[in-house]
């Protein structure tokens, strides 16, 4: 899949906290990749995060005071960079695209709040209803079963968590659309 205007699609995989949302994009991620999608995936980490294992020489150098590292080999390269300034805002979206310029989709884990289109994980034990409310919210996955969803939104469709092969088929349908008429309006809030 080629994405020739580069406008890549970002689209969010959200839910609470334990509700699946990794485990749902592994299973989406080699679907996706063996239909020739190349994917990113940046996941919001509600907590500060180390970004480097202790005792590696990239990671001395960035607590012996370099403000960012790089590492790389003939197969990849890893960048670390503290944020310059200390805001609890999101990246946007023109900054996934420039990290990742050869995407044909970016994922999202999280990012609950953030303006794009998502998809939200609502697993039983975990949760039972809508945290994504809003029309950023284009579709559920949960484990539910019908007559158990009164208490989600009633025009947002509900797939089967189950069922990741209809989710990626969805999702591949869906959220390239979806992303690129959103990314026109995204300066509207939920």
């Amino acid at each position: 899949m080629k994405n020739a205007d580069k406008n890549i699609p970002v689209f969010a995989i959200s839910g609470v906290k334990n509700s699946g949302k990794t485990t749902l994009i592994t299973q989406l991620l080699p679907l996706l990749s063996a239909q020739g999608v190349r994917i990113a995936v940046v996941k919001h980490d509600g907590h500060d995060f180390d970004a480097d294992v202790p005792g590696t020489d990239t990671y001395r150098h960035l607590h012996a005071g370099a403000y960012g590292t790089a590492i790389y080999s003939d197969s990849k390269y890893m960048v670390v960079k503290e944020k310059m300034e200390k805001t609890n805002a999101y990246p946007d979206e023109a900054l996934f695209r420039k990290w990742f310029p050869e995407a044909d989709l970016i994922l999202l884990e999280g990012f609950k709040r953030y303006p794009c289109p998502k998809l939200e994980v609502i697993r039983r034990g975990n949760s039972q209803k809508s945290i994504c409310k809003g029309r950023y919210l284009t579709a559920i996955a949960t484990d539910f079963p019908p007559e158990e969803q009164k208490d989600f939104p009633g025009d947002i469709p509900c797939l089967d968590l189950n069922n990741p092969q209809k989710i990626a088929a969805w999702v591949l349908k869906h959220a390239l659309e979806l992303s690129a008429n959103f990314h026109h309006d995204k300066n509207r809030r939920d």
